[in-house]
């Protein structure tokens, strides 16, 4: 029969969605779920009880309904946390609207089985590279603030404030407190990473829980929380007891820490142990300056020894009479250069004067100069062609000169 179109006219009323859902899911049959029990609400005399199954990573989780004698028939109780399969069929009330998967048979998942899943997450997580050394983030020297995620008042704990700070009393911690096993422990432990990877003072963050049953330890090989931790960007200390099936996180973690001792060990450094390394460095600086102090003097004391050193104006005196001697040599050289020159001069102006035209006069020798028609100056006469008859002649004597005509002139025989 074609059903009718669903409008605002004709809405369909609620018993009728519920009839339609409950088909729907009832198509499903019988199927097989795996997941972490969550919460158990059983009673000896209830006919039926009640649990939660919940997938860790995804978060989701399922109501179960199975009757009581079920759970009663089982091997081993089940607890909070226990990864169950179950067989079971979907099933819808339509007088309350709710789902249930009505639950047939119940199965623990084997130690061997779930250690096998965890070594393949293992497998899986180190070929993505989330094992590499070369992403490993460094631990700060001394940090200022210390995230510490773990069990409320557990031994854990204890162990790394009490350890920490022995060994160094200002050091300071933000705590936060989380489920370390059972079903919530992954959520709580992510949010509270988170918290810590956000505040800008929390400089190394410590994931502590003492040990524990393979059991006890599975929310710390949950996939989820490894991809919480690779994505932090504070470094993480896996402080996971000290089983020897060691849960994932240990791989994934910046640091791995056998037991949260161990852990606050290797992220708090040792105050005491540090100032005696100190103290050790500071004597061998100390010696180690005294020594090159001591060679310094002796090189010091070994220079001034040396004559230079011992008497330094000696070199200044020596110098000094070489200046004094070679200033005397440089005046009797000048003093010689210019005698000389003296002489020379001397000797050359003597030669001029005997020369010159007044030593001529001096010796009884007159000089004959023509004083020619046209006005110019008187010209020296040096041939009998320069004095026709009549010129006019001066004559020039000691001590003065003689106005004459030129009577005649004739050349030289």
């Amino acid at each position: 029969m074609n059903q009718a179109a669903n409008t605002p006219e004709t809405a369909w009323p609620v018993s009728q969605v519920n009839d339609q859902i409950k088909g729907w899911i009832e198509k499903l049959g019988v199927i097989w779920v795996e997941g972490q029990l969550t919460q158990i609400n059983v009673k000896p005399t209830w006919k039926l009880s009640y649990l939660t199954l919940r997938d860790v990573e995804k978060e989701a989780s399922v109501q179960l309904t199975c009757p009581t004698n079920l759970l009663q028939s089982l091997d081993s109780p089940l607890q909070d946390g226990d990864r169950i399969v179950v067989r079971g069929k979907p099933a819808f009330y339509t007088r309350r609207g709710s789902f249930s998967l009505w639950t047939t048979e119940i199965r623990h998942v084997g130690i061997g089985e779930l250690l096998a899943r965890i070594e393949e997450l293992r497998r899986r997580l180190s070929a993505e590279g989330l094992f590499d050394p070369a992403r490993k983030k460094p631990l700060p020297y001394l940090p200022q603030k210390i995230g510490l995620i773990t069990g409320r008042g557990s031994a854990a704990e204890r162990d790394v404030l009490e350890v920490a700070r022995a060994r160094w009393d200002n050091v300071n911690f933000r705590v936060l407190n989380t489920a370390v096993q059972g079903a919530t422990a992954v959520p709580q432990v992510i949010d509270a990473l988170r918290t810590l990877d956000n505040d800008p003072e929390v400089d190394v963050i410590i994931i502590a829980r003492g040990g524990g049953s393979v059991e006890d330890l599975l929310p710390f090989s949950e996939e989820s929380l490894q991809r919480a931790v690779a994505a932090a960007r504070t470094p993480v200390v896996s402080a996971i007891g000290h089983e020897p099936d060691t849960p994932v996180l240990d791989n994934v973690a910046d640091l791995r820490g056998a037991t949260p001792t161990d852990a606050a060990k290797r992220v708090v450094p040792d105050a005491a142990q540090e100032r005696a390394f100190l103290e050790e460095a500071r004597d061998r600086l100390t010696a180690a300056l005294r020594g090159w102090v001591e060679r310094e003097r002796r090189v010091l004391a070994d220079v001034r020894s040396r004559p230079v050193l011992a008497d330094p104006l000696s070199a200044v005196e020596g110098r000094r009479e070489d200046i004094d001697k070679q200033r005397t040599l440089m005046r009797r050289d000048i003093t010689h250069l210019i005698d000389r020159e003296k002489n020379h001069t001397a000797s050359l102006r003597a030669r001029v004067s005997a020369l010159g035209p007044a030593a001529t006069l001096e010796r009884g020798y007159s000089i004959v100069q023509v004083l020619p028609r046209d006005g110019s100056g008187p010209e020296v006469v040096t041939s009998h062609e320069q004095s026709p008859p009549g010129s006019q002649l001066r004559i020039r004597v000691t001590d003065g000169s003689i106005t004459a005509a030129a009577m005649q002139n004739k050349p030289a025989d």
